[in-house]
């Protein structure tokens, strides 16, 4: 009886642990899996070391993307960044092939980052995370990827996904007639930036204190590449601006704070790195972006994200924060 088509397959953890410890030459580890999401991450450990390993679904990386994921990698470890960096195994490969029910997966094994994920950040973290940004970009805006990846503009941000997700508006016009319009508004304001003031290269696209690990204030180490793209250098600073916004609206922390803490963010970033009075304007537009970026990453990835907050509870709350970022931020 042939394999019925499958949408989402899971692969044993059992299995890859004798898989992995053959390609990889380990011996004692143990295998399970951490996250079932967009793509699955399983935790490969012994009794002195830890492995992260991702398996990707074609329908959202295809194989290009994730050589050219890997290959950034590479490059950033050369150049002396801290990342969690691709393990290659006994016959020199990054990627292993899997033959699962859906069709051919692709999986890399990562280095693990130690440490932990800090949201209330010092000073001496904010300049540990603005030196390491910038170091980043230095090295991001000089590289040119043999593979492809997807590009942030004006469309892919903004307009493509506004498009995308209406249908998920259906019972709620109103609230899609504000994401429409302050969308267009953004991205007309954004088209209209001097693109000669502002830095270019491959962006994270999500740093956000849960993708970069602190093992202490000095030491960190940045993970999770799976959106990284070209586009404006910005773009990063604006998705780590994200995580103040959200600490002020939930009163954590006050706006005071927040913008102290931020500015030193940014002040620790230009001592290794530019970052133009243009670009500092553009971060509250570019953030408007990543969240309407972000929510069509999430309606395209109901089925296999299994996020069932997605509803319209969820979309009504999601245009009241969208309202409120325009209404602190924007002038029109």
């Amino acid at each position: 009886m042939p394999i019925f088509p499958t949408q989402y397959s899971t692969l044993s953890a059992a299995a890859l642990n004798i898989h992995l410890q053959d390609n990889y030459g380990l011996t004692g580890t143990t295998c399970r899996l951490l996250i079932r999401n967009v793509s699955d991450t399983y935790l490969l450990e012994d009794n002195t070391e830890k492995y992260i390993f991702k398996i990707y679904r074609d329908a959202h990386r295809k194989h290009t993307e994730i050589l050219a994921e890997v290959e950034l990698l590479n490059i950033l470890k050369a150049g002396g960044l801290n990342v969690a960096y691709p393990i290659t195994d006994k016959s020199g490969q990054q990627l292993q092939q899997f033959n699962a029910a859906e069709g051919i997966r692709y999986g890399v094994l990562f280095s693990f980052a130690e440490g932990e994920p800090v949201y209330d950040l010092s000073p001496e973290h904010l300049q540990t995370l603005g030196h390491a940004m910038a170091h980043f970009h230095n090295i991001s805006s000089k590289t040119k990827l043999q593979y492809p990846r997807h590009e942030f503009t004006v469309d892919t941000m903004l307009l493509q996904p506004v498009g995308v997700v209406a249908p998920a508006f259906k019972n709620l016009p109103d609230e899609y007639a504000i994401l429409k319009d302050l969308s267009n508004k953004v991205a007309e304001k954004i088209n209209s930036f001097d693109t000669s003031k502002i830095s270019f290269g491959y962006c994270h696209y999500d740093f956000l204190p849960k993708n970069f690990h602190f093992e202490d204030a000095r030491t960190l180490t940045f993970f999770d590449f799976d959106f990284c793209g070209w586009g404006m250098l910005a773009n990063d600073i604006a998705s780590f601006y994200v995580h103040y916004f959200m600490e002020t609206t939930l009163n954590k922390i006050t706006m005071e704070r927040g913008d102290a803490d931020f500015q030193l963010f940014i002040d620790a970033y230009r001592e290794v790195r530019p970052f133009t009075d243009e670009e500092l304007v553009a971060v509250p537009y570019l953030g408007f972006a990543f969240w309407v970026f972000y929510l069509r990453f999430q309606y395209d990835n109901y089925d296999d994200w299994s996020n069932t907050f997605f509803n319209d509870r969820f979309l009504r709350e999601r245009i009241r924060i969208l309202k409120l970022w325009a209404e602190r931020h924007f002038s029109f």
